[in-house]
Parts: C-alpha cells; sequence; structure tokens
C-alpha cells in the first residue's frame, strides 16, 4: 500500500494501543522527530536536513494538522468522522481557506529538466528560502495532492474500537485501518451479542 504525507500527518494523532490517544507532534523534539520519518516523503519538497522545529513552527504544523483532519472529516460525511476530534473540528471552509493560504507561502516555478540522453519531465523549483515555510508549504500541497487525487473517494475513518485513524481503502470488503483494528471491531460485535442475546434471555416473558 502506498503512503501518502496527508494522510501520515493526519495519522500523527492516533490510538495509544492502550485505550488513550497521543499526538505525536505534542512536542517541539517529536515534531522533528516525525519530519526525519518521512524524510523519503519530503525529498525534493524541502532542503536536505529539514527544519528545525521550535514550538512557533510545531504550532504551525499542528494547526494545518487540524485543517486536513477538518477536510478528512468532510471527505467521509456522512459517516462519522475520527472521534479523536469529531466535537472541535475546524470547520471546513475555514480549514480549505487556512490549507489554501498555507500552500500559497512558498512561491514556487515550474522548471522543465531534459537530459540529452533521457526524457523530459517538470519540477517546482521554490524562490523561498526559509526552511520552515517551505516545509508547510510542502505539507499543505501534499495535502491539497491528497484530496484533489483518486485517493480521495476510498478515505475511510475507522470504525474499530478506540481507533482514530483515516486510512485509504485498499480493497473493496475492506473496514478497518488494519488486521488488529478488524479483530478489535469482530471481538466487540461478538460481546455485544452475546450481552444483548442474555438481556433477551433474562427478560420477563
Amino acid at each position: 500500500m502506498g503512503r501518502w504525507l496527508a494522510l501520515e500527518l493526519a495519522s500523527t494523532i492516533r490510538h495509544d494501543g492502550d485505550g488513550g490517544v497521543v499526538d505525536d507532534l505534542a512536542t517541539a523534539h517529536g515534531a522533528t522527530r516525525w519530519i526525519q520519518a518521512q524524510a523519503d516523503l519530503l525529498a525534493g519538497r524541502v532542503p536536505a536536513g529539514g527544519a528545525a522545529v521550535d514550538d512557533g513552527l510545531r504550532t504551525e504544523i499542528t494547526e494545518l494538522r487540524r485543517a486536513v483532519r477538518a477536510l478528512f472529516a468532510r471527505v467521509v460525511a456522512p459517516a462519522p468522522p475520527s472521534p479523536a476530534d469529531a466535537r472541535r473540528l475546524m470547520p471546513a471552509d475555514q480549514a480549505l481557506a487556512h490549507l489554501n493560504a498555507v500552500a500559497a507561502r512558498e512561491a514556487v516555478v515550474p522548471q522543465l529538466d531534459w537530459p540529452s540522453d533521457g526524457v523530459p519531465s517538470a519540477r517546482l523549483l521554490s524562490t523561498e528560502n526559509d526552511p520552515g515555510v517551505r516545509l508547510v508549504a510542502a505539507l499543505a500541497r501534499a495535502a491539497i495532492d491528497f484530496l484533489s487525487g483518486p485517493q480521495r473517494v476510498r478515505l475511510r475513518a475507522c470504525s474499530a474500537p478506540r481507533c482514530v485513524r483515516y486510512f485509504v481503502k485498499s480493497h473493496g470488503r475492506q473496514e478497518w485501518c488494519k488486521p488488529s483494528c478488524g479483530n478489535r471491531a469482530r471481538a466487540a460485535r461478538h460481546y455485544q451479542r452475546q450481552r444483548m442475546a442474555a438481556d433477551g434471555g433474562s427478560a420477563p416473558s
């Protein structure tokens, strides 16, 4: 299955495996580690070595994540959004405006590369010197690419108990983001059926 930078950003809010929710971007150090882990997806978008994340840049990234998760919730509607932030979602029109504004912070120009022994290809050349601006703009453009691409229609919010992830459906019958979530959901359904049967059996006739 492919990886998408926008989905990776949304997934920095995740289930901790013990009934709670973890925010991988809760600290500047955590945000730096996450950016380093996305080096392959950020290659060619930001300068080698990335940007040093301070609290200001971390706040910009987390605010962009709020916008992305709000737009993900719009995609999966009328199905329920991720329960992690369902009650405090940024309004969709505000999220859209924020995403576009962040993407516009970096001016880029198209450039044509055409080696003498190869085929032509296009790339975007940045005119921005601030690596932090380039980073958040790259994340915003990745979200725009994702939301305007064919994978948008396969985006789902995992419905397994306690899971807060969004995922891209890879086959027709997929209901959960990973097998462990499927096992947990089936166990919960089994428990619910047993409880309903027990309640029905003990009810007066």
